[in-house]
């Protein structure tokens, strides 16, 4: 009762399709596959050593914003 069988998923792929189209829906997956393709792209680019993320990450003030660790130090 708790799991679908292939024919329920099926007939749900059916109905999307109707209401959505197929130029929609593969409009959306190009959407979502440059989407994906470009977080790949900046996460091999920060990966990099010297590269402008690591650069702006090390490059902060040395300051902690922690707030805890800021409490510990006020006291």
């Amino acid at each position: 009762m708790g799991s679908f069988s292939i024919w329920h998923w099926l007939i749900v792929l059916v109905i999307v399709m109707l209401v959505f189209g197929t130029k929609k829906l593969r409009n959306i997956g190009q959407d979502l596959g440059g989407a994906v393709k470009g977080f790949k792209d900046g996460m091999k680019e920060a990966d990099q050593p010297g590269s402008d993320a690591n650069q702006k990450i090390a490059g902060g003030t040395g300051q902690t914003i922690d707030a805890e660790a800021r409490e510990k130090n006020k006291s």
